[in-house]
């Protein structure tokens, strides 16, 4: 007989991302996904069948199962992104709750990165809202290839096949322009829990899965291994000691691909080759590793290397570039302007750099493209040149999100400014390193 954990070490694993506007019931879709696949503890239903006594409710309220800050349980709202881990006998999942409300957008962005599937939730009686529509829009800038409508409360629209179908309609019209490659439409009510885990018995119209069944059975096809060997360096080790006089290795997580001993490889941005003299893992050398693994590589060349550098196979290395063209989503609350001084970090590389042009800012009604805006303030989307002052090894946004994309972060304390998605990369002009007036070379 197959143990609980035997079964679970072999399902595959669901990233998955909740968004939508103020409420429209994120919450409570994912306190009655939880509740009704069995995967809330007793203690935490105890609890929050308590809370919601003494706000005199008489049902338990389950989006109190994933809102837990205090200031969100008292204002009734979520600003947090909660992550919340899962399993059914089909799969594991980990769950993104992200906040509705127009000021934590930038939340959204954080839980979708690395999200394969986002369900984004209209409330039946209001349709899709500029809210809405915003997050279509960094589901699609984010690359995430499943997006779920889920056309909440129809318990309050009589579940009427017509209303489902015009926002099904609009919403679908809207993200396949954005770009979105597949949407699904599911219309549910969290509160009744209609579709959610179970079928609804009060839409007999409709006859596709519910929420529960699409994660289950969507197609998890994004394989870290199959892209590009990437190894971005987070540390050198050199012991020096007696029983390692020589050992110089350079530790790091994979960010995609594959790597194997006797590889010919490339250390960016100085261009050095060497070959793959051993891999440690796990205090083992391999002859083989694979992303997300976390190794210690060995090269056969003493190359000057340190943190922030990147070691493909030369025969797939990127090009480095100073000339970073890209869409970011804006985070922070002070503007992003031209001219502006910022650092970007790219993987475990932070250089300075200085935003030269800042070409669109996206207009989220109708998709036009705003020209030359002068600045991005908080939540905007839009395109921007950044010039750094050293090589960035950057791939395309569309070929990796993991070596793909960036933030540009405020020098002065530390500041999230924006999270960027490099959706040009292209060699160097060869222009000649300038300072400005305060020292940064470019």
């Amino acid at each position: 007989m197959t143990s609980t954990t035997e079964q679970l070490s072999t399902t595959t694993l669901l990233r998955f991302a909740t968004a939508g506007s103020v409420d429209d019931g994120k919450s409570t879709l994912v306190g009655r996904l939880l509740h009704d696949s069995k995967s809330v503890l007793e203690d935490q239903l105890e609890a929050v069948e308590r809370v919601s006594a003494d706000r005199g409710q008489d049902a338990p309220d389950l989006a109190l199962l994933t809102d837990g800050l205090r200031a969100e349980r008292e204002q009734g709202i979520t600003i947090d992104v909660a992550y919340r881990y899962f399993a059914t006998a089909r799969r594991r999942f980990i769950l993104a709750d992200t906040p509705g409300h127009v000021q934590y957008t930038r939340n959204m962005v954080t839980g979708a990165s690395t999200a394969e599937l986002a369900v984004v939730l209209v409330d039946a009686r209001n349709g899709v809202v500029e809210q809405t529509r915003r997050h279509a829009a960094v589901a699609a800038l984010l690359r995430v290839p499943h997006v779920v409508l889920a056309v909440n409360k129809m318990d309050l629209v009589d579940y009427r096949e017509e209303v489902f179908a015009e926002i099904a309609e609009e919403f679908t019209s809207y993200a396949t322009e954005l770009g979105v490659p597949e949407i699904t439409a599911i219309p549910i009510s969290a509160l009744a829990g209609d579709n959610v885990v179970d079928p609804s018995a009060n839409m007999d119209w409709y006859g596709g899965p519910t929420v529960l069944e699409h994660l289950e059975t969507v197609p998890v096809s994004h394989d870290l291994a199959s892209c590009p060997a990437r190894f971005p360096v987070q540390y050198v080790i050199r012991p020096q000691t007696a029983e390692h006089p020589d050992y110089r290795g350079y530790a790091g997580q994979i960010a995609s691909g594959v790597l194997r001993v006797g590889e010919a490889v490339t250390v960016l941005p100085s261009g050095r080759t060497s070959v793959i003299a051993g891999i440690d893992a796990l205090g083992e050398s391999v002859d083989i590793a694979w992303a997300p693994q976390s190794v210690t590589l060995r090269l056969a060349d003493d190359i000057d290397i340190s943190r922030g550098d990147l070691i493909a196979p030369t025969a797939s290395a990127p090009a480095t570039t100073q000339d970073v063209v890209a869409t970011v989503c804006h985070v922070a609350d002070q503007p992003l302007s031209v001219g502006a001084r910022v650092l970007i970090k790219h993987t475990t590389r932070t250089v300075k750099a200085i935003v030269k042009e800042i070409p669109s800012r996206l207009t989220l009604d109708d998709l036009s493209q705003h020209p030359n805006p002068g600045q991005l303030v908080a939540n905007d989307i839009g395109r921007v040149v950044v010039r750094t002052a050293e090589p960035l090894a950057l791939d395309a946004y569309a070929d990796s999100r993991r070596t793909g994309s960036f933030l540009l972060i405020d020098p002065a304390d530390g500041t999230t400014l924006a999270a960027g998605m490099a959706g040009e990369s292209f060699a160097s002009r060869g222009e000649e390193a300038v300072q400005d007036d305060e020292g940064w070379d470019f």
